[in-house]
């Protein structure tokens, strides 16, 4: 009997137990070069099946030597460009010789059948023997890091509570990992519950039924290195002790939903048992993950990016309008744009999100998405630490004055950033000037932040205007700013009529009053630590240099008992005067008469 393997039945090795049942015993194996060429090239690009296939070559070759079988090799090695034809070549191999095409690829079948040529279709059938990777765990192991030179670690316990082990005692070898790793994508091919998610040259990813496993090796890694890890807690929404507040808010309301929390925390279990929740209330369940490795039930459909591009998924998606779907991860811009996109079409949206803290998540949608459009996106943020719900936040839009702000003019869009039990406010997300602002409520109370905002931002923009030497003190207080500057440069900040200063009012949000140093009161000596200044004089200006350690601080300049202005230090850490200005003359005065030249912090 004459086989013609192609190549899915090399690589998964299923040629080789083909052979040792008695009813091909003495067979006659031809190998088209068109499989030898694909299985070279795979390899060339670091793809484990391309090494798996020579490998089960190699088998061959010493059962043929052994007189199991007749091993042959047949035809002519097509060029680069004929090898995505390489099916259509291997079926005419089969023809010309013969032969019994043997594949497990279905297509493959269907298309020889119609062709009149013998085929042997091997049917993808769940896998009962034992896995190597499987001996390190047991029942509380979450994840196992195995690494060449590196005795076999394994993170064991639940969220909350876990700790790096030891679970071997010698370092594991390459050879070794490399049999692991073998065995894995072997198994991941014939296996119809595990598929190969990501082969790129020096990494895959495959998930293993319930466990996900990334295997990295040079060039893309600097070691041989298996990672497997598992979802060891199946819980259900019941397990968290919501409130009935919050799942009267899951049930009726909620629909663009952010679990975040840092990695390990528990999200994707939350999100599994919000899932099932859904499921349970009769609606349509999706998921959109790469790689696949929710837990999930039968009824919930589980989407890989199609073709690699998760956006084409949610085109199908889109199509198919599942009331919820899971989205695992979002981590990148394009995968905000497209979660916001099916949650703007209607979808149900759940996302699962890294973050450090519950309000990092809605900052990962700042720049990505229009800052009015996030509370349609997003309307409850649920934070998972530890394997528990530690914060909920509810998102709500409005039209308001700031916290910290007074004036009714200075009222614009803003975001509130609820907590979700007691319903208070506890951020807030504007526009100032061309700034988005994430501004902590509590701390506005309490320090005014948005004043020293304001107050920065005044001056950088009055500066634009202005001479690099002019000096210039803005306080603002109230939704109001106050400029003094030198009498000389009024007219150029205050414009033709007005106009330059309506204009940065408008830009600023802000009422601008502009005033004179002369008009300024003499303010009080500040209780603050002096900083002893340096006085340097150049051709046309002077410099008050206190040091870089004070770069981007306000100051209080005084000479003696005698105030002079406040100023914000530059980047080199001083202040430059003209010599010619009212300021700077008076310094110059004030040094020759030996004053003690000195700032405080404002």
């Amino acid at each position: 009997m004459i086989l013609v393997p192609d190549t899915s039945v090399i690589i998964d090795g299923r040629i080789t137990q083909l052979i040792k049942n008695k009813d091909y015993a003495g067979a006659k194996i031809i190998v088209p070069e068109a499989v030898v060429a694909e299985l070279e090239h795979q390899a060339n690009q670091g793809k484990e099946s391309g090494f798996n296939g020579l490998e089960e070559l190699a088998h061959l070759r010493e059962k043929a030597e052994a007189g199991v079988i007749t091993l042959e090799f047949y035809g002519s090695r097509p060029k680069e460009h004929e090898l995505r034809f390489i099916d259509d070549i291997i079926r005419n191999v089969a023809k010309e010789t013969g032969g019994v095409l043997v594949t497990s690829d279905r297509v493959q079948a269907m298309v020889a059948r119609v062709k009149g040529i013998k085929v042997k279709y091997l049917r993808a059938k769940r896998v009962k023997r034992k896995l190597g990777i499987l001996k390190y765990f047991d029942a509380e192991t979450m994840s196992v890091h195995l690494r060449e030179r590196v005795v076999p670690m394994a993170k064991k316990g639940r969220p909350g509570n876990i700790k790096l082990v030891p679970i071997g005692e010698k370092p594991l070898t390459e050879k070794e990992l490399a049999k692991l790793a073998r065995e894995i994508l072997e198994y991941a091919k014939v296996d119809p519950d595990s598929f190969i998610e990501i082969e790129r040259r020096g990494a895959s990813v495959v998930q293993l039924r319930e466990i996900r496993i990334a295997i990295a090796k040079p060039p893309f890694s600097d070691g041989f290195e298996i990672t497997a890890v598992r979802a060891i807690a199946q819980v259900s929404l019941e397990d968290y002790r919501l409130s009935d507040k919050l799942l009267q808010r899951l049930r009726e309301r909620a629909e663009g939903i952010l679990v975040a929390g840092p990695p390990g925390a528990g999200k994707s279990t939350f999100s599994q048992a919000l899932a099932e929740f859904y499921r349970s209330l009769g609606k349509i369940v999706k998921t959109m993950e790469s790689p696949r490795d929710l837990q999930v039930s039968d009824e919930i459909t589980q989407y890989a990016p199609l073709e690699g591009d998760m956006e084409k998924t949610a085109d199908i998606l889109l199509l198919v309008r599942p009331d919820y779907t899971i989205y695992d991860e979002v981590r990148k811009t394009r995968d905000f744009r497209i979660f916001a996109d099916m949650r703007l079409a209607g979808v149900g949206m759940v996302g699962v999100v890294h973050a450090t803290k519950a309000i990092d998540a809605l900052q990962r949608l700042i720049g990505r998405v229009e800052l009015g459009m996030i509370p349609q996106i997003v309307d409850t943020v649920i934070f998972i630490k530890d394997g528990r719900v530690e914060k909920v936040y509810k998102v709500v839009f409005s039209v308001k004055v700031p916290a910290g702000m007074v004036e009714a003019d200075l009222a614009r869009p803003v975001i509130e950033v609820k907590d979700f039990e007691s319903d208070t406010t506890e951020y807030e997300i504007y526009t100032f000037g061309e700034e988005t602002i994430v501004m902590p409520v509590a701390e506005v109370r309490e320090a005014k932040p948005v004043e020293r905002l304001a107050s920065e931002r005044v001056l950088q923009e009055v500066r634009r205007h202005l001479p690099s030497s002019a000096g210039v003190n803005v306080e603002v207080s109230e939704g109001r700013a106050t400029v003094y500057v030198d009498e000389r440069y009024l007219p150029a900040l205050i414009g033709r009529k007005g106009k330059r200063i309506a204009s940065l009012e408008k830009k600023l949000g802000l009422a601008i009053d502009v005033r004179t140093f002369a008009e300024k009161a003499q303010p009080e000596r500040s209780a603050a630590p002096r900083v002893p200044v340096d006085v340097a004089e150049t051709k046309h200006y002077i410099h008050l240099i206190l040091g870089k350690g004070y770069a981007g601080r306000m100051m209080k300049f005084y000479a003696g008992d005698d105030y002079l202005f406040t100023a914000t230090i530059g980047r080199k850490g001083e202040v430059k005067l003209a010599k010619n200005s009212e300021i700077g003359d008076s310094l110059l005065s004030y040094v020759e008469e030996g004053r003690e030249i000195f700032a405080v912090e404002a």
